[in-house]
């Protein structure tokens, strides 16, 4: 696959990632989702997957998934680095299989969970992997706890745009509006699983007639699991509105001013077909991390590690290397 970094305007100049040449499993697209437990952090129910690293032990890292997602986006990616990590995944309150949260559904309050399964954890700092909405709450996580961050890996963030998305379901910016987004919620609700997941996979990914059959079933199971759990529209809206609110955050707060004082090793991934977030900010929040590397991947949706898992996971492995060289 070939990888190219975007012109960067009056950004500063950043490296293009370096992919990994070290040997890699095949990817096999047919293995179900990591076996996970349940935790206690704060009064949340926590789900958390763990995918076992090399005979010996590997590196820790820590695996956020994205609004509307789940521990089980990073399946194949985190199978292809079980090669050096001894990883897990966990669920945000509300998705997956997690259980409502207690504090709220902010960017702050999802990143401040992550903090506090970290610290429950008390093995040290982790290599963080975040994707879009995970991705943002793993920018506060390394800007405010510097401790607990080795490197980190963003694919695709929800860095602030107020541009529209293209693509995107109308219902979801409706989702916004006081009043409105309780009606906008329940015609989501009211979808068959099945139009549910296929639109969810149409605009995530570039090619959705390549995802392989058995993650479609996945996705359809994940939705008709989720629809009956009281908590799972709430969840959603209140964080995409919180996510909204962290765009209209401005100063010292503001999440590019976050960025700017992550100090771990820092590489950002980004698909040059992503419908939800701009490709066009690839360049602009690589500029923003000072120890930053960058990698475009054409023909790519909005979820790199499941739509192209082994260049994901050589870049992440790249970054690893020049971290510990």
């Amino acid at each position: 696959m070939t990888t190219t970094a975007p012109r960067a305007r009056s950004y500063r100049p950043v490296p293009v990632a370096r992919l990994s040449t070290a040997p890699l499993p095949p990817v096999d697209a047919s293995i179900p989702p990591w076996p996970g437990t349940r935790v206690d952090i704060d009064g949340v129910t926590v789900f958390v997957r763990r995918t076992p690293g090399p005979d010996g032990g590997g590196e820790p890292a820590l695996y956020v998934h994205g609004l509307g997602g789940a521990s089980t986006n990073w399946t194949d990616y985190a199978a292809l680095l079980s090669t050096r990590l001894d990883a897990e995944a966990l669920d945000l309150p509300g998705f997956g299989e997690s259980g409502p949260a207690v504090h709220g559904y902010g960017i702050e309050q999802h990143a401040k969970l992550v903090v506090a399964y970290l610290e429950r954890r008390g093995a040290g700092p982790v290599h963080l992997i975040g994707n879009s909405l995970g991705g943002v709450a793993s920018v506060l996580v390394a800007a405010t706890r510097p401790d607990l961050v080795r490197t980190l890996t963003l694919v695709s963030p929800a860095m602030p745009s107020l541009k529209p998305r293209r693509g995107s379901d109308l219902a979801v910016p409706l989702l916004l509006l006081p009043g409105i987004g309780t009606y906008a919620q329940k015609r989501l609700d009211a979808l068959p699983p099945q139009r549910r997941a296929a639109g969810l996979i149409r605009i995530c990914f570039a090619k959705p007639d390549a995802v392989p059959r058995n993650r479609v079933d996945e996705a359809i199971a994940e939705m008709a699991r989720r629809k009956e759990l009281p908590w799972a529209g709430d969840a959603f809206t209140a964080s995409l509105r919180g996510l909204a609110r962290s765009y209209l955050t401005f100063g010292a707060r503001s999440l590019w001013k976050q960025a700017a004082r992550v100090s771990a090793p820092t590489l950002v991934i980004w698909g040059t077909e992503d419908r939800l977030v701009p490709v066009a900010l690839a360049a602009r929040t690589a500029a923003a991390i000072p120890d930053s590397r960058l990698l475009v991947l054409p023909d790519i949706g909005h979820v790199a590690q499941l739509e192209a898992p082994e260049t994901t996971a050589r870049a992440t492995l790249g970054l690893l290397e020049d971290a510990a060289g």
